[in-house]
């Protein structure tokens, strides 16, 4: 307002213009700024006050081209909503002056082009403006009445650039909202209309095509009832399908067909259109015939559906998807079932024709709210002298079910790996909850997997629907989220273009943030919720849960990196990981011993004493630690029992393998679980800096406020469990087992056995003072993590450890090959 000539003022007014949906007080400034700005009425004498507020206002419009308009459309209904009860009104006065002069501009710059050579630039500007205008018409289309018969010629316009089709779109937009409200429009004015529609609709592209049909159906069904008129057209397309039909039916090869196919095309999605504007089925328009035009239709494009050509197929799909939205019913129909849900459900399947039919269901749901936000409107004009509301219900009651039919294909959508199929999946989805034709709780684990989706604008819109499902039916969220992780898994899986490479929980940036932080942050206020879902995940690591690795790891990523904001999270983590440690690591020895062959003990020569003690003592890293932890160790294998005593050298245990490696190979799946839960507890252990007597104290059992300090997260520490993405990365699991790979498995059974010894003496001995060997394994550990040699930590690092900490790199035979 002040500096009306600043460069900048366009990009301003888009950025901030976007805000008109935010929270109450943005977009209250919003309102009240554009209100001032351009909602004002301006005096009549100052000319250039309002060219420059048209010009700022379409250069606006011109600016959000690609994005979309529905910011001013809320603009506008916000303001003039405001002011609905008031004597005065100055937003509609401001309009009405807007509108007047947009009009006049358009005469203007039709001149100038006439004359000028830049016709680019101002017929950017003519396209800005005739789409501002097409605005208003949409919110308050009584501004544009006395317009109509300026608009008019416009339909004319010569066709050689982009622009000049906006323009004829725009106006046949115009038109369509206006001319049912003009009172007595003289007859030529109609009959140019029909004719200059019919002319484009025959001669220009699809989208041309698509809103003049539109624009006459609004002209001829309110206003001429000039149905002879459409009939006619309707014929000639139909007639020239039902020939092209009959030759394809006699020779499929034939090259006539091949030089017919753009009027193929074009019959395929004109008939489409006209149905969808008109019902032929009435006798204003087959007269006394008894056929059935609708089913007649519906015939001939499914026919064309069959074809081999693929654009064929996808012009048929949008004929189909335009017949549909008159006649909704046909979509139970069995073979355009069958079609619809074998073209979402099969792998193999054209993207374009996946895309076209998630498209077709997009727009009947907005066609069907369109139509029940109408009745609304409708209804309250009559509310006073009607009882019950009757309308809208039965139409609701159709596009219910409509979905119920598709639905589970559209949510398998998700699972695609192009973000274009994703993304009309979405939208179907959102559309179908908004009108609350479905119950949601199906829907939420899939909307959780769709919030880990690469593209924030479809993360952002899942989790926006998730947030307004969790309003409405609080509790929902949490009885899905373990299924929604392991789903979003599948979806990342599918999105996943490097096969060899295993898929990750979190988000390869500077962030590292969680792909499920979202649906962790919803949950985290809960405790109990909370505590339940951390429960439930961590379950999966349980040897009997049979989780495939890959998803184990995905699921440590996601643990390993979400939200956390106060030590009890955390905390609670780590009690779990040494609960489930305890019960999954004996079970494992356990299964391992068993599958042992026994009679070949005898044969082993050295005591085991010698040899496990030598082989620390080449690994230790200094006299110190080894000391610390040297009583311990002696201790235990004067108490062991003279079984395990056997088994405790590689080589002794080599020779009791069975000659079936499944065993083995079983035993490196499995232990795969329990180091991903050693390596996460290392990570939080680090992440928040807990010591190891704090981790020892803790209680789930003690009130909440004592963990109620948020956590002090150290920087750079990422979670990297190098054993478990070599064993993914190497296909362990189904490759040859060698010798080499047998030793590795083995030296990994004798450090989780010592490991499983070494769990519980510390606690017995301490109360809660720090041991010198506690002290030793923290060192170890750190050098392990640290990237110190993981060989010569590896003996005195699970020598050492004792509450289920982690061995980081010295556990896993993959690392130590």
């Amino acid at each position: 307002i002040e500096q009306p000539t600043f460069p900048k003022i366009t990009e301003m007014c888009v950025k901030m213009i976007r805000r008109v949906n935010d929270e109450e007080g943005i977009k209250k400034l919003v309102n009240e700024t554009f209100q001032k700005l351009w909602f004002t009425p301006t005096p009549h004498h100052d000319k250039e006050a309002m060219t420059r507020k048209i010009l700022n206002i379409t250069d606006v419009v011109a600016a959000c081209r690609d994005t979309g308009y529905d910011w001013f459309e809320q603009l506008l209904q916000n303001l003039l909503k405001s002011e609905e009860d008031a004597s005065y009104k100055p937003v509609k006065k401001a309009c009405t002056q807007l509108v007047d002069n947009l009009v006049e501009h358009i005469l203007k710059y039709e001149e100038s082009l006439s004359d000028s050579d830049n016709k680019g630039v101002n017929s950017g500007r003519l396209v800005a403006c005739i789409t501002t205008l097409f605005l208003f018409s949409k919110i308050r289309p009584q501004l544009m009445v006395k317009h109509a018969m300026t608009m008019q010629p416009y339909l004319t316009t010569k066709c050689s650039t982009q622009n000049d089709f906006m323009v004829i779109c725009n106006v046949a937009k115009i038109l369509e909202l206006v001319v049912p409200l003009m009172e007595h429009p003289s007859e030529t004015f109609l009959a140019t209309i029909e004719e200059d529609l019919m002319k484009l609709i025959i001669k220009y592209g699809m989208t041309v095509v698509q809103h003049c049909v539109s624009c006459l159906g609004a002209v001829v069904n309110k206003v001429t009832q000039n149905y002879k008129f459409v009939w006619a057209c309707f014929n000639r397309y139909y007639g020239a399908l039902s020939k092209l039909k009959n030759q394809h039916q006699e020779d499929p090869n034939s090259t006539i067909l091949t030089a017919n196919k753009p009027a193929l095309l074009r019959s395929l999605f004109t008939v489409g259109a006209l149905c969808r504007h008109f019902d032929f089925d009435q006798e204003d328009f087959k007269g006394n015939s008894k056929v059935n035009i609708k089913d007649k239709v519906l015939e001939l494009l499914m026919y064309f559906t069959k074809h081999s050509d693929e654009e064929v197929q996808t012009k048929a799909i949008i004929g189909l998807g335009f017949a549909f939205i008159q006649h909704p019913s046909l979509m139970f129909e069995q073979e355009v079932k069958t079609l619809y849900n074998s073209i979402l459900s099969d792998k193999n399947c054209s993207v374009n024709l996946k895309i076209q039919v998630l498209k077709n269901l997009q727009t009947y749901l907005q066609e069907e709210d369109t139509r029940m936000q109408q009745a609304d409107r409708d209804w309250k004009k009559v509310a006073k002298q009607e009882d019950l509301k009757e309308m809208g219900d039965i139409s609701s009651g159709m596009s219910s079910s409509i979905m119920q039919l598709y639905l589970k294909q559209v949510l398998e959508a998700f699972f695609h790996n192009q973000s274009s199929v994703r993304h009309f999946a979405l939208n179907v989805i959102a559309l179908t909850l908004n009108q609350g034709l479905i119950h949601p709780v199906q829907c939420v684990p899939y909307l959780i997997a769709m919030g880990t989706d690469p593209e924030p604008s479809m993360r952002n819109k899942a989790d926006q629907q998730l947030v307004e499902i969790d309003k409405k039916y609080a509790g929902f969220i949490h009885m899905k989220a373990v299924a929604g992780m392991k789903m979003s898994y599948q979806v990342q899986q599918a999105i996943n273009t490097c096969p060899k490479d295993p898929v990750r929980g979190f988000r390869h940036d500077e962030s590292s943030s969680a792909l499920c932080s979202h649906l962790y942050s919803m949950i985290r206020g809960n405790r109990q919720h909370r505590r339940a879902f951390l429960i439930s995940l961590l379950n999966l690591f349980d040897d009997t849960a049979k989780t495939e690795v890959n998803m184990l790891l995905y699921i440590a990523d996601n643990l390993a990196c979400f939200p956390y904001q106060t030590q009890e999270e955390p905390l609670f983590i780590m009690h779990h990981i040494d609960i489930t440690l305890s019960v999954s690591g004996s079970n494992l020895l356990q299964s391992f011993k068993e599958s042992m062959v026994k009679d070949k003990k005898k044969e082993r020569k050295p005591s085991s004493d010698e040899e496990t003690e030598s082989d620390s003592n080449s690994g230790s890293e200094s006299e110190s630690e080894e000391e610390a932890s040297k009583p311990r160790r002696l201790r235990k294998r004067v108490d062991s029992d003279s079984d395990s005593d056997e088994e405790n050298d590689i080589n002794a245990v080599m020779k009791c393998l069975p000659e079936n490696s499944a065993p083995l190979i079983e035993f490196a799946n499995v232990s795969q679980g329990i180091l991903l839960l050693l390596m996460l507890k290392q990570h939080l252990k680090n992440l928040c800096g807990f010591s190891d007597s704090k981790i020892q104290k803790y209680s789930p059992s003690e009130s909440a406020k004592v963990y109620d300090k948020a956590i002090n997260r150290k920087t750079g520490v990422h979670f990297h469990p190098k054993q478990t993405l070599d064993f993914l990365r190497s296909d362990m699991a189904n490759s040859k087992i060698t010798e080499e790979v047998k030793r590795s498995i083995v030296k990994q059974y004798l450090d989780f056995k010592l490991l499983m010894e070494h769990l519980d003496p510390d606690e017995e001995e301490e109360d809660g003072e720090v041991s010198a060997s506690t002290n030793a394994r923290n060192k170890a550990i750190t050098s392990l993590l640290g990237g110190g040699s993981p060989k010569n930590n590896a003996a005195e690092t699970e020598d050492d450890e004792s509450d289920g900490e982690d061995r980081g790199g010295g556990t896993s035979g993959v690392r130590r090959r």
